[in-house]
């Protein structure tokens, strides 16, 4: 410590302040690392404001002295006994006497306010803007004693022929002010002696780790042992033109710590209402494919240059998550720690114009860059399809999502809702599309042959989540989304192609399947909701389909699935009069309504629809019954040979 014959004068902390003191050290900060952002915050608020002094024309002690910030990690004595010493000094504004006890020996008294506070008295209000402080509750100083068994600060002020003074406490109730050396430089110097638990402080290594997580940052050298181990250059402050690419790539591996370039980038800064500084980036793959599991929002937030929180969950949706990145505001409230923000209101705002701007960087790629925004939906799409729920951002929402559909040759097409709209026929007043485990299964799907004979395109929805997106939406362009399985046949009569082939093929056949369609409701009872003629079928015997005004299958599947629902479905199956199964079984009835054939073929079709939609729990029957169906086929084929 330091060393003099001056008389030193001991001082007591307040009853108040000692409860204080105790609830600062071990309450307050969630980290004890933290402790060195604040000391090297509180010595960049000393250089901003002596630099401010120099560049207004005041005269200031030793106006030639580096703005720097250094570190030292010592070792005093050997063996058992010796003792772990940090030391952080800078050659900032420093303090007088009086300003040590105004500041130090009073807790919670803040310089950084009071320094604006003496600019606006001034007439300064202008001057505040460039002076950037980060102090605002007098309390950081006092982290160290979270480490410390004894503190040592020695300071001079800038003010010419200041005496420099040196302030010590052990943080257990009092501290003592004495002269300190008049050959002590402007500025002020802390030596901490580290308590046995914390002696990882006065290691090289960890202290460049520290300093680099929260502090890379701020504007003035910091270094370590000599070295310089901070970035005094804040690439998210710079202006975008000014930035290189390869600029941008290194950052995104800073704060990244990934190997690869970003997908793409969004650099901007806003001054009104709310100052903040963003620059984000669109990672080159997705960890959640890779099986990492499912991500959390997670953005660097600063203050001042100074990392408040490494992953700030706030400031995106969970959609965006994917996100990585930096925000910088000077306009953030934080709590007495610096570690939480006191209104959510402001960070509500910020996360908005993120959302808003993130989402038409989004936009322009698909505009502008197709195949590029095909390798972002590839990764991140599944995770976009989450946003269905952000009632606030729906329009730029709903333009990003891309779907498979009729049109393509394969599951590789994509296709976004704006194109699907614009190559609709004049007289289709719905989109349509249908859910599916795989694009195979649905082209195979008997509920699309209407569809496919007249040239209406589909959505292919392969996604579990992508029924879920459009039952959101409801409407696109004053478009409403119609599952394939809920549509009404009438509305698609003038839909397409609709040329002769469209009517019925064999005329004069409703009442006898009239008689099919009552044998078929009275065997399968409450199983069906009703049993009817169908002209949506084409090449298929039967479908199962939703009723009027209740959802889909596949969405009601899901549903049964998320409540654990044994009950099965109970839907309308519609039978084709034109499929020769069904011609058949209508003349059998015509001769026999009770024949047991009819039983047989009832449930055989009704059991096939439902193995087809996943709804069959035991297909034992199924079987057994085809079986039996195949003996009496292949006898009757042998009799006719």
């Amino acid at each position: 410590m330091t060393n003099t014959t001056a008389p030193t004068r001991p001082f007591e902390f307040k009853a108040e302040i000692k409860q204080l003191l105790d609830i600062l050290i071990h309450s307050v900060y969630t980290s004890k690392d933290v402790f060195l952002r604040e000391l090297v915050s509180n010595s960049t608020d000393a250089l901003e404001k002596v630099r401010f002094l120099k560049a207004s024309g005041q005269a200031v002690q030793d106006p030639d002295a580096p703005l720097e910030i250094r570190l030292e990690a010592k070792t005093e004595g050997e063996g058992e006994g010796a003792k772990k010493l940090l030391v952080i000094s800078d050659s900032g504004v420093g303090m007088t006497e009086a300003e040590v006890h105004a500041n130090i020996g009073t807790i919670a008294h803040s310089g950084a306010t009071a320094f604006l506070e003496q600019l606006a008295t001034e007439g300064k209000e202008a001057a505040q803007k460039d002076v950037n402080l980060i102090g605002r509750f007098g309390v950081g100083f006092y982290s160290v004693f979270m480490v410390a068994e004894r503190v040592a600060l020695t300071t001079r002020s800038a003010k010419p022929d200041a005496a420099p003074v040196t302030w010590t406490s052990n943080g257990l109730g009092s501290y003592a002010v004495e002269p300190a050396p008049a050959e002590t430089p402007r500025g002020t110097r802390i030596e901490i002696l580290l308590k046995s638990d914390d002696a990882q402080f006065a290691d090289a290594d960890t202290l460049q780790d520290t300093v680099k997580r929260y502090s890379n940052f701020v504007a003035f050298p910091v270094s370590v042992d000599g070295t310089q181990v901070n970035q005094t250059s804040a690439l998210w402050r710079e202006p975008a033109s000014q930035v290189k690419d390869e600029q941008y790539d290194e950052f995104y591996k800073l704060v990244s710590h990934d190997n690869e370039a970003p997908l793409t980038r969004l650099h901007f800064s806003v001054d009104a209402p709310l100052q903040y500084s963003v620059l984000l980036f669109v990672p080159p793959s997705n960890p959640e494919v890779l099986g990492f599991g499912r991500g959390e929002v997670s953005l660097q937030l600063y203050v001042k240059r100074v990392l408040i929180d490494g992953a700030n969950k706030n400031l995106l949706p969970e959609y965006l998550r994917f996100v990585r990145g930096v925000v910088e505001s000077d306009d953030l409230p934080l709590n007495v720690s610096r570690e939480t923000l006191q209104e959510n209101r402001l960070v509500a705002k910020i996360r908005d114009g993120l959302t808003r701007r993130l989402l038409d960087l989004l936009q322009k790629m698909a505009d502008e860059r197709p195949e590029e925004y095909r390798t972002f939906w590839e990764k991140f799409g599944r995770i976009l399809k989450e946003g269905y729920q952000d009632f606030a951002h729906r329009n730029q929402f709903q333009e990003l999502l891309r779907f498979n559909s009729s049109r393509h040759t394969d599951e590789q097409g994509l296709i976004g809702l704006k194109e699907y709209v614009a190559a609709m026929p004049a007289e289709q007043k719905a989109i349509y599309y249908l859910s599916g485990a795989s694009r195979a299964a649905l082209l195979r799907d008997p509920r699309l042959e209407l569809f496919r004979k007249r040239g209406i395109e589909v959505l292919y929805l392969a996604d579990v989540a992508d029924e879920f997106v459009l039952s959101s939406l409801g409407k696109y362009a004053d478009k409403q989304l119609v599952s394939a399985d809920q549509v009404k046949t009438d509305d698609l009569k003038n839909v397409g192609t609709h040329a002769e082939a469209d009517k019925p093929e064999i005329e004069g056949k409703e009442p006898a399947i009239g008689l099919l369609v009552a044998r078929f409701k009275e065997l399968l009872g409450d199983r069906v909701t009703d049993v009817r003629s169908s002209e949506r079928l084409v090449d298929s015997p039967a479908c199962l389909v939703s009723d009027d005004g209740h959802m889909s299958g596949h969405f009601e599947k899901m549903m049964r699935i998320m409540n654990k629902s044994t009950d099965l479905p109970k839907r309308v199956l519609e039978l084709n009069p034109s499929h020769s199964l069904i011609r058949h079984l209508t003349e059998l009835a015509d001769k026999d309504l009770r024949d047991p054939f009819i039983d047989r073929a009832c449930e055989q079709l009704f059991e096939g629809c439902m193995l087809v939609d996943g709804y069959l729990t035991d297909p034992h029957q199924l079987v057994e019954r085809m079986n039996q169906i195949l003996t009496e086929a292949a006898e009757l084929k042998s009799a006719k040979v």
